[in-house]
C-alpha cells in the first residue's frame, strides 16, 4: 500500500477505531434477503415484513434525529430512512461517525413509502461488511477521463451504470450465441491455445517458452485449424468460443487479445453460411436489444435479412477507383495504389496492397454487407470458385463501416493445401511476416478426408461494439491491454 492521502489517512483512521471497539470491518458473511429492486418493485405487498439489504452507501442528507442516505446494490438502489427512534441513538452514531460514502454495508428493517412516496427501508441495524479505504471519485458522477476508465475498470463500473450495463448486455449477447448454436446440433469445444504451430489467420503471433518441453509454443491467432481436425474426425458441427492473440498495435476495432467464436458446419457452403449470420445476428439483437435495428456511431443500422452482398473487386472499385484484377503483379497494383493516394507500406505483397483499398472501402459499409469472390492469395484455407479457380467461396461482413466475420466453404483438398502453404512460405521469404506457416499434421488430417464445410469467425468484441454502440474496442473489453505505468495503482484524481 503506498502512503495514504488525507482521505484515506481518515478511513483508515476509522477502521483502526472500529476494530479497536471490537467491531470487526470486514466480516465472513452477510445475511441478505432481498435486492433492492425486489423491494421497490414488490412494496406495496411486503407489508411490515422483515428485510435486509445489503450494498454500497451513496451520499448521507443528515437532518439531525433522521439521516437519509441511498444503498446502491447490483440490481438498483433504494432509499435509507434512518432514523433516531428506530435505529436508536448507538446506531445513528455508527452510521454518522464511522461510516463513509462507498461502504459496503448491511441494513436491517421494514419497507415503508416516504411523504413524497419515495420507496424506502425504515432501518432498524445497520452492520458494516466492507470498509472501504478509497473514496468514491467525484461524489457518484462518474469517471470521465478515458485512461483511468480503461486502467481502473473495477471504479469505471462502480460509478458509471452505463458501463456495466454495456457488458451485462455483452454477457447477454454471448449467452444467446451459444443457446443459437446449441439448438442448432453444434457442439461446443476448447481446443489448445498454447501451439507449436500458429495458423488460421494473417497475423504475427506471441511466442513463449515451455521450458519443461525446451519447446517454442505460441499464443494461438486463431482456434481453425484445430476445429478443422475436429471434423475429419467426425464430429460434423463444431464451434468455440475463446480467445486469441494477435501481435499487432491497438486501435478503436483492434487489440491484442481478443474473443472469437468459430464455427465449422459439414455439408454446407458459405452460401448456407451467410444465411445462418444473417440469422443468428438478427436473433442476437433481438435478444440483446429487444429490436433488429441499433445504433452505431451516428449510423441507424437494420440488422433485418436479407442483407446486402458484393463482390469485393467491386466493393474497392467503387470506393477507390482502383481495379486490382487489372494489376496482377506487386508492382503495378502498388503504383495504381499510390495514384489514388493511398498510402502503402513499403515492401508490401500484392495480398497486403488489396487489404490496404479494403480498409479504404470497409468505412463505407454501414448497412449489414458480405463482400464475397476474395481472390485465392488472401483467402489460404479457401476453397476456390469452380467459375473462376483465381478467386475463392469467402465472404466477410461487415456491419456500422467495421469487420465483424470472415467465412468460406473450406479448402479440404490436402494437394491444394499443401501448394498454398508452401506459396505462403514464398511470400514470408519476401518480408510478410502474417502468413501462415507450414502445418504438416493438418495436412495429413486432411488427407485422411474432411466433408465439404462452411466455416465462419465471428469477432466478438467488435459484434458487441455494435450492437451496444460503443466507439471502441477497449468500451467492450472489460480489462484491455495498456502500456505500463508507473501510476497505474491508487485511487483516482479528484476522488471525494
Amino acid at each position: 500500500m503506498q502512503q495514504p492521502n488525507e482521505q484515506q489517512a481518515l478511513r483508515l483512521e476509522k477502521r483502526e477505531r472500529l476494530q479497536a471497539a471490537g467491531t470487526e470491518p470486514y466480516p465472513s458473511r452477510a445475511n441478505r434477503t432481498h435486492l433492492a429492486r425486489d423491494v421497490v418493485e414488490r412494496l406495496n405487498e411486503m407489508g411490515d415484513q422483515h428485510v435486509v439489504l445489503a450494498g454500497r452507501l451513496g451520499v448521507p442528507r443528515d437532518m439531525g434525529k433522521t439521516v437519509f442516505v441511498d444503498l446502491v446494490d447490483g440490481s438498483g438502489k433504494i432509499q435509507l430512512l434512518c432514523r433516531l427512534n428506530t435505529l436508536g441513538a448507538e446506531g445513528l452514531a455508527f452510521l454518522k461517525n464511522d461510516l463513509d460514502i462507498g461502504d459496503i454495508v448491511e441494513a436491517a428493517g421494514t419497507p415503508m413509502r416516504t411523504r413524497t412516496g419515495e420507496a424506502s427501508l425504515d432501518v432498524s441495524q445497520l452492520r458494516l461488511l466492507a470498509k472501504t479505504l478509497n473514496p468514491p471519485p467525484d461524489k457518484w458522477h462518474g469517471v470521465q477521463d478515458v485512461e483511468t476508465r480503461y486502467r481502473q475498470r473495477y471504479v469505471d463500473l462502480l460509478v458509471n451504470p452505463g458501463v456495466r450495463d454495456v457488458f451485462l448486455r455483452r454477457a447477454k449477447i454471448v449467452a444467446a450465441m451459444r443457446r443459437y448454436l446449441d439448438s442448432r446440433g453444434f457442439v461446443e469445444v476448447e481446443t489448445p491455445v498454447l501451439q507449436p504451430i500458429y495458423g488460421g489467420g494473417a497475423a504475427q503471433a506471441f511466442t513463449t517458452h515451455h521450458s519443461a518441453l525446451d519447446q517454442t509454443l505460441y499464443l494461438r491467432i486463431a482456434t481453425e485449424l484445430y476445429l478443422k481436425r475436429l471434423l475429419v474426425g467426425g464430429i460434423e458441427r463444431v464451434y468455440e468460443i475463446g480467445k486469441d492473440f494477435r501481435n499487432e498495435g491497438t486501435s478503436t476495432k483492434h487489440s491484442p487479445e481478443f474473443t472469437q467464436m468459430e464455427l465449422y458446419q459439414s455439408y454446407a457452403d458459405y452460401q448456407d453460411i451467410m444465411a445462418l449470420v444473417e440469422d443468428m445476428v438478427c436473433t442476437l439483437a433481438q435478444e440483446a436489444n429487444g429490436s433488429t435495428r441499433t445504433t452505431f456511431r451516428g449510423h441507424d443500422i437494420d440488422l433485418t435479412p436479407p442483407w446486402s452482398r458484393q463482390p469485393l473487386r467491386e466493393a474497392i472499385k467503387q470506393t477507390t477507383g482502383v481495379d486490382y484484377a487489372l494489376h496482377p503483379d506487386t508492382t503495378s497494383l502498388a503504383a495504381a495504389v499510390r495514384a489514388a493516394g493511398i498510402e502503402a507500406r513499403p515492401g508490401a505483397t500484392r495480398p497486403q496492397l488489396i487489404d490496404e483499398l479494403l480498409d479504404n472501402t470497409e468505412p463505407t459499409l454501414i448497412q449489414p454487407t458480405f463482400l464475397t469472390d476474395y481472390p485465392v492469395e488472401l483467402s489460404p484455407f479457401a476453397k476456390r470458385k469452380a467459375t473462376d479457380p483465381t478467386l475463392t467461396e469467402r465472404f466477410e461482413v461487415f456491419i456500422g463501416g467495421i469487420e465483424v466475420g470472415n467465412a468460406f466453404t473450406e479448402l479440404n483438398d490436402p494437394v491444394d493445401q499443401d501448394q498454398r502453404f508452401r506459396e505462403q512460405a514464398t511470400d514470408r521469404e519476401a518480408g510478410n511476416a502474417e502468413t501462415n506457416p507450414y502445418d504438416e499434421d493438418f495436412v495429413n488430417a486432411l488427407m485422411y478426408g474432411m466433408p465439404p464445410t462452411g466455416g465462419l469467425g465471428i469477432g466478438i468484441d467488435r459484434l458487441v461494439m455494435v450492437l451496444t454502440d460503443s466507439p471502441s474496442i477497449r468500451d467492450v473489453i472489460l480489462f484491455p491491454q495498456m502500456r505500463t505505468r508507473s501510476t497505474d495503482s491508487g485511487p483516482v484524481n479528484g476522488s471525494s
